[in-house]
Parts: structure tokens; sequence; C-alpha cells
């Protein structure tokens, strides 16, 4: 296989979520509450330029451990990480990823318009972590919403 014969691929999910921008921007960066709709990050906090970690299942060379960075605040609109993890070694699950995850929020009629772009894996390389995180941040967009519900009454 050449160079020539890697795809880069993103994943993207939408959802019309029933709660301000505001409400959602406090779920999408607070640590806490991210650990409630995703993983618990480690050393979080929403400054550009912090360094943080979630931790996943290990696998063969990989520990386990997803490297991110904050790369762009922009508050109540825009939130962005990169997200790095798994090992050359690895085929499959844990192979090396070096990727970037894109929160966008827009006010809409009835609520907030949250769209997710997880960008840069390269496939087939990262097939399987393509093929499982679409899957997965279907799920975590609609847990933001129920999160953001919670934490708007509490």
């Amino acid at each position: 296989m050449t160079e020539a014969d890697t795809v880069t691929r993103q994943i993207l999910v939408e959802e019309l979520l029933p709660h301000a921008p505001e409400v959602i921007w406090k779920a999408l960066t607070s640590g806490a509450l991210m650990g409630r709709w995703l993983m618990e990050p480690r050393g979080f906090e929403p400054v550009v330029g912090n360094r943080f970690t979630y931790q996943t299942s290990p696998a063969g060379e990989w520990d386990g451990t997803i490297q991110c960075e904050v790369l762009t605040i922009v508050p109540n609109s825009r939130f962005a990480y990169s997200w790095a993890g798994g090992h050359a070694a690895n085929q499959g699950y844990g192979s090396r990823l070096d990727t970037v995850v894109t929160f966008d929020l827009a006010a809409v009629a009835g609520g907030t318009l949250l769209r997710l772009t997880h960008s840069g894996f390269e496939l087939p390389r990262n097939e399987t972590a393509f093929t499982n995180m679409r899957h997965g941040w279907e799920k975590v967009v609609k847990q933001v919403g129920t999160v953001a519900a919670e934490a708007e009454v509490g």
C-alpha cells in the first residue's frame, strides 16, 4: 500500500438539543460533566494549549491513553481539541490515531444545533476506530443533551 492509497475521513454528527448554547457549552467544557457524557478527562481545563488525557481499554502496544490538547475555545460557539492515541505496531483497535474533535454550537429556534466533527481518520489504518467511533459519537451527542438538561435543572 502506498500513501496514495490512504483516504482521510471524518465523522459528522448533528443534533438539535432543546437547550440554550450556554447550557450545552457548560456540558461540553466542564470536566465533571464531560465524564458523564464521554469519559472522565484527567487534567482538563477549557484553556487553549491545555493538555489532558482520557483513559480507555489498552490494546497490544498501546496503554489506552488518549492524549488531547485544547485547540480552540470560542465560548458558546466552538470547542476543539486534538485526540491522539494508539501505537504504530497495532492493527485494528489501538492503531496509531492522530485526529481532531470539534464541537460547533448554533442557536436555532427551539434550542441549539450541536455539530460534532471528528476529523483526520486515515483509512485503511484507522478503519476500526472510524467505524466504532462513528457509532459511539452518535450516542455521545445525545448524551450531551441529557447531561445538559440535568445540569440546567441542578
